[in-house]
Parts: structure tokens; sequence; C-alpha cells
């Protein structure tokens, strides 16, 4: 693993939608928040030192939601990083209600997402939302209605992408008879690889593969293990190699590692400049 003041740029890059070009390896703020995923943070200033830093470590894709807090995530990207640098590209999400600490429910209702978005918006003090990603698709409402209030927002100029969190191929197939589909974000990571049809969808039509909790690893990383073994050769950790295997898994994959810890976030962008072999890749692949 080699040092460098911006290790986020070893992790390759990609095109959003075909025009917003971010490095690989990004940030996701849903930490940032209160115990929940509740309230503000315990350490409001670390949660902004931790936004600064990504930014230098050369992150230029960061995910949040209106859900994290709720928006109190969108609000610390604000206070911490407006006005934004130019390549930064914030996408955040909107469809899943909160009541309370660790309490998440879909809605899907149109005029639902509209508010939201107008909420979004003022929140992170943006004219157009970059990324918009349904957070959840809500069983009760046609998935038309939702996809397609979206759109219209877009035509408005207030999104600029659409996205989809947590979806199957065939939702992601319907979904794009509405509107046109740039990312998918789905639970993923080494240990939990469900989501492997709509990661070759997405491969085949060159969209974004955004995996969510992506530092899982279970039983990979207990002592002696397959994931323990390898981070002592690479003087790395786990966690790390969880990261260089995702980055390595499929040039549409974004990971978005989440803490609310400066040291921690250094520790999980540096796994951008680790470089697996073919084997090593392999051996990972295969643990599972």
């Amino acid at each position: 693993m080699t040092t460098t003041t911006r290790p986020a740029d070893a992790s390759g890059r990609f095109a959003i939608g075909g025009d917003l070009t971010v490095n690989r390896l990004g940030y996701g703020a849903m930490q940032l928040t209160g115990k929940g995923v509740w309230g503000e943070p315990r350490d409001p200033e670390e949660a902004v030192r931790v936004l600064r830093r990504a930014v230098e470590l050369g992150v230029n894709f960061i995910d949040t939601a209106d859900s994290y807090g709720p928006f109190v995530s969108e609000m610390l990207i604000k206070k911490a990083l407006h006005p934004y640098p130019d390549d930064l590209v914030i996408a955040t999400k909107a469809g899943l209600t909160r009541s309370g600490p660790d309490d998440w429910r879909p809605v899907g209702r149109p005029e639902y997402l509209r508010q939201q978005v107008e909420l979004s918006l003022r929140h992170l003090g943006v004219e157009r939302i970059d990324l918009l990603q349904l957070h959840r698709v809500d069983p009760m409402v046609p998935l038309a209605d939702q996809v397609g209030e979206l759109a219209a927002l877009q035509r408005e100029g207030k999104i600029r992408h659409i996205g989809l969190s947590e979806v199957g191929v065939e939702e992601l197939e319907r979904a794009g008879e509405t509107a046109t589909i740039v990312s998918v974000q789905n639970l993923y990571n080494l240990a939990a690889r469900d989501a492997d049809p709509v990661l070759a969808r997405c491969e085949a039509n060159g969209l974004a593969f955004i995996p969510w909790f992506p530092l899982a690893t279970g039983e990979l990383a207990r002592e002696g293990g397959p994931l323990d073994a390898l981070a002592k050769r690479h003087d790395a950790t786990p966690s790390q190699l969880a990261l260089a295997w995702l980055l390595r898994r499929s040039p549409v994959m974004l990971p978005i590692p989440g803490t609310s810890s400066v040291a921690h976030l250094e520790e999980n962008v540096a796994a951008a400049t680790l470089e697996l072999s073919d084997e090593e890749f392999a051996a990972l692949t295969d643990a599972v």
C-alpha cells in the first residue's frame, strides 16, 4: 500500500450519468448523526472535520439522505463544505420517513417526494441535486408514480440525475421505462453478494453501483481467517482489504464507507492505494 496526500485519486474514475466524473471511492454520510441515525452527532465539530478531510483526501463523491438525522447529515455537509468545490458531487435520497431512532418507513407518494426534494435543496444549499436516489420503493404506490415525480423534478431543473436504492433487476427495468436511471445503491460487500445480478445489469448498461454497508467482513476477518492473513501481508486492515476488493470487483463500483472519525476516514480512504494481485482477489472472492 502506497502513501499519498490524495489517496482517493488512486481508486479510479467513473462518470455518473456520463457527465459527473468522480473518484470511485466516496464517502457515506449516514454516521454523521446521533445514535440510531437520529438527531445531532455526539461531536458536531468532528463531523465537520471529517467532511473537510474527506475532500482533502481526494473524495469528491459524498452520499447522504434526507432521512439521516433527519436532515442533520445534509445540513452538516452544507456547514462544512459550502460553497462546494466544482468537482464535488453530492448524492442524496428521499423516500424513507423517520419516527424515531432506527425506525425507517418507506413513503413514495409523489407529493411527499417533491416536498423532500425541495427541503434537500434548501438544506444542502444548492439549486439542483446532482443525484437524487429513491431511498426505497414504496409498495403502496405505483413505481411509475414514484419515479415519475422524480422525472418531473428533473425536467424542472431541480434534479440532475435519478438513481434507485435497494431494488432488483425487475424494478430497475420498470423504473427505466419512466425515467433514465443512472445508479443503483444496494447492500453489497465481500460477505453479502445477493445483488450480483443487479451489479451485472449495471455493468451492462454503464450504471453506477453504490454498495452500502461496504465494510462488513464477518467471519472472514477472524484471527487466522483469509482477510486477517492477507491484511498482515499488506500491512493493512481487514476493512481496507474489503474496500480494495470492492474496487477491484467492478469498474462501476463506487464504495462509500462512512465514519464519524477523521482517523477512521483516513484509514478507509487509504484503501484506494492497496493493490490486490489476481490470486489475492480470487482468494477473497472464493472465501465466501
